[in-house]
C-alpha cells in the first residue's frame, strides 16, 4: 500500500538541531487476553517522514494505532520526542513468540531481539473477529501461449464509495472538528477494486481539503488497512485514508469541496475461462460530497479573544508543603484535557511583594488517537518567598478557558498552599557560586553605566590604529637594519 501523506507542521526555531534518535519498545511479557499487546517506537531530534510496517504477529490481530507528541521547553530550548503506538490483539489464551525484527524510521534501522508473552484468561475473554483482507491486486491479463481467443468483458456494479466524514456540524471558534476521509467497500468488491498511485493522488486531495481559517492538527498514520465496520446493516470495510482535527480561527464556516480518488476497477470476462485472469484493468472516479462546518462565535466575555477552548482539568503538585524564607521551591501547573493544547498560553503571574518567581519551563504531550486529539500541557513555575505565612497560590495561579461541552466559561485555579516559616528576608535571594571566580571579583563591582551601542565598534577601530602603527614601526626597523 502506498505510504500516507503528512501534513506540513509549522517550524519551530532551534539554536542546535539535534541528531535524530529511533528506538523501539514492546509491550508487557503477560496479561490477559482482553488487552492489547503493544509495539511502539519512539522519534528524537526530528519530524517524522516515514517508517516502515508494523510487524504481524502471529496468533494476534493489528488493532489501531496511536501517536504521543511529547515537547519540553526548558530554559529556550525545545525538545520534541514523537511516539508511534501499535496495538495487538490476541485471538486466543497461551503462550507466543514475538520474534525478532527491525523498522526503518526516517532511515534508521531499529532493531528488537523479540519476546515471548503469555496472555492469560479473563472472565469476558473473547475472540477477536478474523483479520479482513486487504485490497489484492491481481494484474493485467495474461496471455496463455499464444494469441488468446477474443473475449468480452462486463463491468459489474459496485458498492464502494468515498466519504469525508466531520464528527460535527458545527463548532465554537477554537473547538476542535475531526475530519476523515475514508473509502468504503463490500468484502464481494475486494476483487473488482485496488489503489491507483495513491501516494501521488493525496497531495492534491490534501490540498484541497486545507482551511485557511483553521489550525490543523493531523494524525500520524502511515498505513492503509481495512477496518470492519456496519453500515445500514451492511458490512463493509472502510479504508482510513486521512484524518485531521481542525480548530477554527475565527467564525467563518469551514467549507471542505469536493474531492476525487481515482481507483482501479477490473471488468470481469462474460465467459471466463480456464487458466486466465478473466479481468481488464480500469479505472474508475469516485467523489466525496462538499461539507460545511457552521462556526459559532463564543459569548461575550472580556478575555473572549485570548482564552483556550476545551475541555480541561487542573493538574498540580509541588516538591514540598512547608519551606523557610529564602528558600527555592517548583510549583507545575498542569492542564489536562482535550484540546487544541498548542493554543493555552502560560498563566501570567502578578507582581507579589515578597515573592519572586522564575519561569515557567514547559512540557507538553499531545495523543492523538480514536479520532480524538488531547493530553496535557505542564507549567513549572520557580518560586521564592520572603515572608513567612501562608502562600495563596490560587490568587497568583489561574486559567480561563471556554468548555464547548457545557457552552459556557470556567477557570482552573491553584489550590495548594504551601506554608513558610522562617524570618523575613529583604535581601535578594540570588547568591554568588563560591567556586565561580567571574561571579565572586567581577560581577558585582562591574560598572552599571550605560554604554553607546556603538562603543566595540570605536574600541576596534582604535586597535586597528595601534596595529597599523606598530606593523609600521616594524617595517622602519628592518629596512634601517638592512
Amino acid at each position: 500500500m502506498p505510504p500516507r501523506g503528512k501534513a506540513q507542521q509549522p517550524a519551530k526555531p532551534s539554536v542546535v538541531a539535534p541528531e535524530a534518535q529511533a528506538e523501539l519498545e514492546l509491550g508487557p511479557a503477560a496479561f490477559p487476553v482482553t488487552e492489547y499487546f503493544t509495539i511502539s517506537f519512539h522519534l528524537r531530534g526530528a519530524a517524522l517522514e516515514r517508517y516502515s510496517a508494523f510487524p504481524d504477529l502471529e496468533g494476534f490481530k493489528k488493532s489501531g494505532k496511536s501517536s504521543t507528541t511529547t515537547t519540553r521547553i526548558v530554559e529556550g530550548q525545545t525538545t520534541t520526542e514523537l511516539t508511534i503506538t501499535q496495538r495487538y490483539a490476541a485471538y486466543a489464551e497461551g503462550e507466543f513468540v514475538v520474534k525478532p525484527f527491525t523498522m526503518t524510521i526516517n532511515g534508521l534501522t531499529v532493531r528488537s531481539n523479540g519476546l515471548t508473552v503469555r496472555v492469560g484468561p479473563a472472565p469476558t475473554a473473547g475472540a477477536a473477529p478474523p483479520a479482513a483482507g486487504g485490497l489484492q491486486g491481481i494484474g493485467l491479463l495474461d496471455n496463455l501461449f499464444g494469441k488468446p481467443k477474443p473475449q468480452e468483458y462486463v463491468e459489474p456494479k459496485d458498492n464502494a464509495f468515498l466519504a469525508l466524514v466531520p464528527d460535527k456540524t458545527s463548532v465554537f471558534v477554537g473547538e476542535g472538528v475531526h475530519i476523515g476521509l475514508y473509502f468504503y467497500l463490500t468484502p464481494a468488491d475486494q476483487g473488482l477494486l485496488d489503489f491507483y498511485n495513491f501516494a501521488g493522488q493525496l497531495p492534491d486531495i490534501l490540498q484541497q481539503l486545507r482551511q485557511r481559517t483553521a489550525w490543523e492538527e493531523p494524525f500520524n498514520e502511515q498505513e492503509i488497512v481495512p477496518e470492519s465496520v456496519t453500515i445500514g446493516g451492511k458490512p463493509f470495510l472502510r479504508y482510513r485514508l486521512y484524518e485531521a482535527e481542525y480548530y477554527p480561527l475565527n467564525a467563518e464556516p469551514l467549507v471542505f469541496p469536493a474531492v476525487a480518488l481515482r481507483m482501479v476497477k477490473y471488468r470481469l470476462a462474460k465467459n471466463p475461462t480456464e487458466g486466465l485472469d478473466n479481468r481488464l484493468e480500469g479505472y474508475k472516479t469516485y467523489l466525496t460530497t462538499t461539507r460545511t462546518i457552521l462556526v459559532k462565535p463564543l459569548p461575550p466575555h472580556p478575555l473572549r479573544d485570548i482564552v483556550p477552548i476545551g475541555h480541561y482539568q487542573l493538574r498540580e503538585a509541588v516538591n514540598h508543603t512547608t519551606f523557610r524564607t529564602g528558600q527555592a521551591f517548583t510549583y507545575s501547573f498542569g492542564v489536562e484535557g482535550e484540546g487544541n493544547l498548542a493554543a493555552i498560553s502560560a498563566p501570567v503571574v502578578p507582581l507579589k511583594p515578597g515573592l519572586e518567581v522564575y519561569g515557567p519551563d514547559v512540557q507538553q504531550e499531545l495523543t492523538r488517537q480514536a479520532g480524538r486529539v488531547g493530553g496535557r500541557k505542564v507549567f513549572t513555575y520557580r518560586l521564592v518567598a520572603r515572608q513567612p505565612g501562608k502562600l495563596p497560590l490560587d490568587s497568583l495561579l489561574n486559567l480561563v478557558f471556554f468548555d464547548p461541552t457545557v457552552g459556557r466559561y470556567d477557570t482552573l485555579r491553584a489550590e495548594l498552599t504551601p506554608t513558610i516559616r522562617g524570618p523575613v528576608r529583604t535581601a535578594s535571594t540570588f547568591r554568588a557560586p563560591t567556586d565561580d571566580p567571574f561571579y565572586q571579583n567581577v560581577l558585582f563591582d562591574a560598572d552599571n553605566t550605560l554604554q553607546p551601542l556603538n562603543a566595540y565598534d570605536d574600541v576596534r577601530r582604535y586597535a586597528n590604529y595601534i596595529l597599523a602603527l606598530l606593523l609600521g614601526v616594524a617595517v622602519w626597523g628592518w629596512w634601517r637594519k638592512r
